[in-house]
Parts: structure tokens; C-alpha cells; sequence
């Protein structure tokens, strides 16, 4: 008895420090926001800390752009454009530029777990793996700066979007710069690799999506829009994407990231409690305040992004410098932006990886890209 109580106990620690990898954030936010409330105890003044239209929002576009992936419609977008290509460089130029475009409108996740598999493929079908690492790293730095653009490209721009009250207008003329300037340095750390001559092997034909489901999705994803637009309330939004999707594949649901929803409740929680303590919210306002870019940046690189721009949205009212921040903030290590571990599992899975090669290529150009694009931001917010 002894012996396999022994061994269930340490099945379950295994399984709690698995979780704990792998869900680190949540798991910081969940013990931030128990031991905020032994401060602030639980009242009615809790149900107002969550942002219900965000949580509604990211729910739904998960939902969405999950069906829109299970029907095959971004690889087969990808596989489309791959016929004209007679160069290494042409098709660098294409990979990374999918995940830049996409995760506009997809989300920098969504894009990079779609296309980096499939840049492996290709890459390894053309027998050009030597150029594999370079390709798969600007594709994670194309995802996490294109997706800057829009409201929707990532969790952190949505949050802040909502939480500030902002114009589609405003926020786009506020990150196209940025993003306009990634785009070029993307170009040029493409176009100084070199090229070769390029020889794709056979792929399998891939099928058009149903027309029927991708009509469907794509109606759904304008219903999402028509929220962010701020034309139609979150509730209504909801309770459309929540019965389509039961009619149309109720799989679905199983693809939704609930623990990132946990995470931002909790985060939520901690920062309602805190903001209800005057000693710490007077703190932190003073030490926050014209400070957005640089908090942002670094908080970004041990926290990730997301939950950076959750805490310290709570206390400034200062939005483009902290949306700058935040966003240029998931450049540099692997943790800043969670979209990037993906893409580092996803080349850690294939045959031949070579993994810390990788991290130093990885490095490399995110901390290269985190210093032209904060020096950017600095002077943008000049001007």
C-alpha cells in the first residue's frame, strides 16, 4: 500500500509540474489573485472587475477562427501561393509574410501554429532545411508584429482596445507606423539571407474548403467584427456564435483556450483588489505613469505580453505608449509573447531539429528587432 501510494503521489506531482509548465502564467495569476483577497475580501464589487465584452470577444474569435482552420482554409490559402515560387528567397518571403498578414486577422497564435508546420514541410519537401531556423524565427517575429495592427491580431491589443474605449480609426493610425517599419525590417532580414535556386517536390493536392462552412465562418467572423465596431453588444454577439457553432460543429469548443480566459479572470480579480487598496494603487499610478514603454517591454519579458498589459492597464490611462510597450514587448525571450514558444515546439517536433541553434538564431534576431522597434516607439511618441 505504501509503495503505491508512494507512486500515485508522485504521478501527481509530475502531472501538477507538467501543468505548471505549461501554464505558468495562469498558475502566477491564480496565486495573485487568492492573495489579493485576503486583502480586499470577496463582495459584490468582484462581479464588476471582469471585462465581460473582451472575455466574450476572445471566446468567440477562438471559436471562429477554430472552425475556420478545422475546414483547412489557411494551409490550403498557403498551398495556393506556393506555385509561382522559383526561389529560396521568394518563398522566405512568402512564409514570413503569411504569418505577418494573418495574424492581423487570425491572431498571432492561430498563424504561427497554421504556417509553421507547413513552412517545415515545404522547407523539407525543397530540401532547403539549412534555411529552416532563419525562415520559422522571422515567421514568429512577423506574427507578433503584424498582429499589432489590429485590434484582433493579438489578446493584449483586444484588451486594451476595449479597456481604453478606443476608435478602430484611432488605434489603426496609432500602431501603423510600427507596424509599417516591421514589415520593411522583415523584408530586409529576408532579402540579406540571399537566394537560391528553388525546386519544390511533389505535394499533395490540397482540397477547396466547403463552401458551406466557409461561408458560415466567414459570416460568423463578421459578426465578431460588427462587436469590436462597437455595432452590435457583446451579449447578442454571444449567444449568435454560441448556437451556429452547436449546428455547424460543436467540436469546436474543445479547441477554445479556456485557460487563457481563466488567466485574464484572474488577472482581473488581482487587479480590482489592488486598485481598491489606496496605499498600493497610489504606488503604483506614481511608478507607472510615463513609464508605459519601458514597463511594458520588460514586464513583457518575464511575464509574456498579455498579462503585462492586463496589469499595468489598471493603472495609467496613458494607452499608446502602453500599447507600444506591450506589443514591441514580445520580441526578445522566448516567454514574452506565448505565441513564440509555439512556434519553438513546432520546430522542436520535427526530425533533425536543431534546437539550440534555434534559441541562438531566435535571440538573435528578436532582441535585434526589440531595439530598432523600441528606439522607433521612443521617437513616435515624441511626435
Amino acid at each position: 500500500m505504501d509503495e503505491n501510494s508512494n507512486s500515485k503521489k508522485k504521478q501527481d506531482n509530475r502531472r501538477l509540474m507538467a501543468f505548471f509548465k505549461k501554464e505558468t502564467v495562469l498558475c502566477i495569476a491564480a496565486v495573485l489573485a487568492a492573495a489579493s483577497m485576503f486583502f480586499v475580501p470577496p463582495d459584490r464589487a468582484y462581479l464588476e472587475y471582469p471585462d465581460f465584452r473582451v472575455l466574450a470577444l476572445l471566446f468567440s474569435l477562438m471559436l471562429v477562427v477554430a472552425g475556420l482552420q478545422s475546414i483547412g482554409l489557411f494551409r490550403y490559402l498557403g498551398f495556393r501561393l506556393l506555385g509561382g515560387m522559383r526561389s529560396t528567397r521568394q518563398l522566405s518571403l512568402l512564409l514570413v509574410a503569411l504569418c505577418f498578414f494573418t495574424s492581423m486577422l487570425i491572431t498571432n497564435d492561430v498563424a504561427l501554429i497554421t504556417f509553421v508546420p507547413f513552412a517545415v514541410m515545404v522547407l523539407q519537401l525543397a530540401g532547403q532545411e539549412r534555411i529552416m531556423i532563419p525562415v520559422v524565427v522571422l515567421q514568429t517575429v512577423a506574427a507578433n508584429l503584424g498582429s499589432m495592427l489590429t485590434p484582433i491580431g493579438n489578446p493584449q491589443n483586444l484588451y486594451l482596445y476595449s479597456a481604453f474605449e478606443l476608435s478602430m480609426g484611432s488605434f489603426l493610425w496609432c500602431m501603423f507606423p510600427l507596424a509599417l517599419l516591421s514589415m520593411l525590417l522583415l523584408g530586409a532580414a529576408v532579402f540579406v539571407q540571399g537566394s537560391a535556386p528553388l525546386s519544390v517536390g511533389a505535394m499533395e493536392e490540397m482540397k477547396a474548403p466547403r463552401r458551406g462552412k466557409l461561408s458560415a465562418y466567414i459570416g460568423l467572423f463578421l459578426v465578431c467584427l460588427t462587436c469590436v465596431l462597437r455595432l452590435l453588444p457583446w451579449q447578442a454577439m454571444l449567444a449568435v456564435l454560441i448556437v451556429a457553432v452547436l449546428c455547424i460543429d460543436r467540436k469546436l469548443f474543445r479547441s477554445v483556450d479556456y485557460f487563457l480566459l481563466l488567466t485574464f479572470l484572474c488577472f482581473f480579480l488581482f487587479i480590482g483588489n489592488m486598485q481598491r487598496i489606496p496605499a498600493v494603487s497610489s504606488l503604483l499610478q506614481e511608478w507607472i505613469r510615463g513609464r508605459e514603454l519601458p514597463m511594458g517591454a520588460a514586464l513583457s519579458q518575464v511575464i509574456s505580453n498579455v498579462p503585462a498589459a492586463i496589469l499595468l492597464s489598471g493603472f495609467t490611462e496613458n494607452v499608446r505608449p502602453l500599447l507600444y510597450g506591450v506589443n514591441i514587448g514580445g520580441l526578445g525571450t522566448l516567454i514574452a509573447s506565448l505565441a513564440s514558444v509555439i512556434s519553438y515546439r513546432c520546430y522542436g517536433n520535427h526530425e533533425g531539429a536543431k534546437k539550440g541553434a534555434y534559441l541562438k538564431a531566435f535571440t538573435l534576431y528578436n532582441v535585434a528587432f526589440l531595439v530598432i522597434l523600441y528606439g522607433a516607439a521612443v521617437l513616435a511618441l515624441r511626435y
